[in-house]
């Protein structure tokens, strides 16, 4: 891969043309913007006093860019976003938002928002302190964008945005803090499922109308994948090997449903400049899990690396002694630790949302989105 440095002088070259022309040949600049949860943080939990981090080993030991040194990344290499942004012509990641050596230019080449613990609602993570909900995410958008706007104008900014790929993978935590028993939510008197499902996709659709209202028109909006099969949510119930929370799915597929409904009514409503693709992550996982054999994997129910009992946490001490338990293939395991997928998992969910048919990503693949001109 090419240096950051090169790349931005690349990009800078570009919108120099952009300003000049208001056209820009997207294969020469690739732009992403990364919104969501610890699926796709890139390290902005690195920047906040939180309990959900993933700044130590054994995070990151097989993410090449890194040398194998944590990133602030919740898995063992790319996330699903990295693995698309690079098969899509990315030269480099996009950059977490916080940090101090992100410059305002890097907003050329795309920026990652995502935060750990996070979630649609506000609430959602607090008992892990720092974590940046979606509205705030957004809001940090709408203070890059001003940057731009600041150094290219109005017009070059807007033709820049309509061209990049907005990304939002979201509503895991959500439902995580909600099935929790010790974790209170809404106060004392805990809300419906159904209320949880309406609560997120109200919020959610927020949030993308002020995304498009900001310049964005290809948008690629993950549904919430089966958590009652992660590692987590099977040993807090106590399910024996191969069994998945029944009722935990039921509530994910009601709210994907809900979710998938809504992105066709703003297809409607705001097509042909503006397309929502449904990535349908719940059959994608679900496929694996259940034919995990066939994908070369030979375990996919327990964590590779922290664990199947509390506190699953994910570790490397100074000795064998001090450190969490490490499985001895992290290609052959679909968790990496109680949540995240490992780098096998995520390349065979990025491959299928990149060239799958319309079961897996509505109403184009993100092969198609890429290429599509709003």
């Amino acid at each position: 891969m090419e240096t950051s440095g090169m790349m931005l002088k690349s990009c800078l070259l570009i919108i120099f043309v952009l300003v000049l022309s208001l056209q820009v040949l997207p294969s020469l600049c690739y732009t992403s913007f990364v919104f969501g949860d610890s699926l796709v943080d890139a390290g902005n939990n690195d920047y906040l006093f939180s309990l959900s981090k993933a700044d130590s080993p054994p995070y990151g030991i097989d993410f090449t860019p890194s040398g194998g040194q944590p990133t602030g990344r919740f898995t063992n290499g790319r996330t699903i976003s990295d693995i698309l942004d690079e098969a899509l012509g990315a030269k480099s990641f996009p950059l977490p938002y916080l940090a101090p050596t992100t410059k305002p230019e890097a907003f050329l080449r795309g920026l990652n928002y995502a935060s750990g613990a996070s979630g649609i609602l506000d609430k959602t993570g607090s008992l892990f302190i720092g974590r940046i909900p979606l509205r705030e995410q957004v809001d940090y958008f709408e203070q890059s964008r001003s940057h731009m706007v600041n150094m290219i104008g109005e017009k070059a900014t807007m033709e820049l945005l309509k061209k990049a790929m907005f990304s939002i993978t979201t509503g895991s935590n959500d439902m995580l803090n909600y099935i929790q028993p010790l974790i209170p939510f809404f106060g004392d008197d805990k809300i419906s499922a159904t209320m949880l499902q309406d609560f997120m996709v109200s919020n959610l659709t927020i949030q993308l109308k002020r995304l498009h209202k900001l310049g964005a028109r290809k948008f690629i909006v993950v549904g919430v994948g089966p958590l009652g099969c992660i590692p987590f949510v099977r040993a807090i119930n106590l399910l024996p090997s191969g069994e998945c929370g029944v009722e935990v799915n039921e509530m994910v597929r009601g709210y994907n449903k809900k979710l998938n409904r809504v992105l066709d009514h703003l297809n409607q409503e705001m097509e042909p400049e503006t397309i929502f693709v449904y990535a349908n992550s719940y059959d994608i996982v679900m496929g694996i899990i259940q034919n995990h054999h066939e994908y070369g994997f030979v375990n996919a129910g327990d964590p590779c690396c922290g664990g199947y009992l509390p506190p699953f946490i994910c570790f490397k001490g100074p000795n064998a002694n001090t450190s969490s338990v490490l499985c001895d293939d992290r290609s052959k395991y679909v968790f990496w630790d109680a949540y995240h997928p490992t780098e096998a998992a995520n390349r065979i969910m990025a491959r299928k949302l990149l060239n799958g048919d319309e079961s897996i990503s509505y109403p184009i693949n993100i092969g198609k989105l890429y290429n599509y001109k709003p």
